[in-house]
């Protein structure tokens, strides 16, 4: 049976958008052998900006490579949009990650003699989109982004900011139901970090995008609707925007209301033991 992008959906049993059961991760082999996931369970729904959070070697980019069908769990089921991948070939795979997934990295990854649109159309153009129809979604991208202005330059007449929206551009121009981003703003400085996150926060909003983000930087993930706390390869603490805000000192970051709220649990004192780790 062919592979579908569009499985059958059944509005009375809505499912998640992304789920992971029983998840683990090993890297090498018998005394060497590193468990970086342990058993992860996780559930987001379509529309949610979550951020997830933890010291370095918990597990984050791992979960990450694994959810966007990276690298293959050592054990356990990820289901992408009602889809298992661990059933899918290498060949449908790729065309998940091409047609359903975009990703965002710190590192910018983007083709130094290319313009800004020439970078956004090229995934397109690898699809099979003539040129024409390519460069028409890519200025749409852009202009999302607020760069048309910018779409003749090559990256190194771009600032930081500017070529991290345009990495975010060519996510967002294949029209993903997916955006993963690891660490969007960990070369950027705090003003152009606010605006990558609060434009993935407005996509999230405006756009029903789900987006999920790794970073180290709690005033980047409070622009998130969810935050996971990881740690030791498993998820520690999963907070709503209004638990994260309830605990805001223990992390480091203003109290000021965030610019989405979801309803409030009971607040959590073990919290408090995770800011500043």
């Amino acid at each position: 049976m062919g592979f579908s992008l569009s499985p059958f959906f059944n509005e009375n049993l809505p499912m998640p958008i992304i789920s992971t059961h029983g998840l683990y991760k090993q890297f090498g082999t018998g005394d060497v052998a590193v468990e970086v996931l342990r058993g992860v369970d996780l559930s987001i729904e379509s529309g949610e900006f979550v951020a997830v959070m933890g010291p370095s070697g918990s597990g984050k980019s791992t979960l990450m490579s694994i959810i966007g069908g990276i690298e293959p769990p050592t054990s356990g089921r990820v289901i992408l949009d009602g889809v298992d991948i661990a059933n899918l070939s290498d060949d449908e795979r790729t065309l998940l990650r091409r047609r359903k997934i975009g990703f965002v990295f710190q590192a910018f990854n983007l083709i130094p003699t290319l313009s800004a649109v020439e970078n956004v159309a090229l995934p397109l153009e690898l699809d099979g989109l003539d040129w024409k129809s390519a460069k028409s979604r890519a200025m749409e991208a852009l202009e999302r982004v607020e760069l048309t202005h910018r779409a003749a330059h090559i990256p190194a007449k771009l600032s930081g900011g500017e070529q991290q929206r345009v990495a975010v551009a060519r996510a967002l121009a294949i029209k993903p139901a997916i955006l993963l981003a690891d660490e969007p703003t960990g070369n950027l400085d705090s003003r152009q970090s606010g605006r990558i996150t609060q434009l993935l926060a407005d996509l999230a909003r405006d756009s029903n995008q789900t987006i999920v983000m790794v970073t180290h930087d709690a005033n980047v993930a409070r622009s998130a609707f969810r935050l996971l706390m990881f740690r030791d390869g498993n998820i520690a603490r999963d907070l709503n925007q209004d638990q994260f805000a309830a605990n805001a000192q223990a992390f480091n970051v203003s109290s000021a209301p965030l610019p989405k709220s979801t309803p409030a649990g009971p607040v959590d004192p073990a919290i408090l033991s995770e800011g500043n780790r």
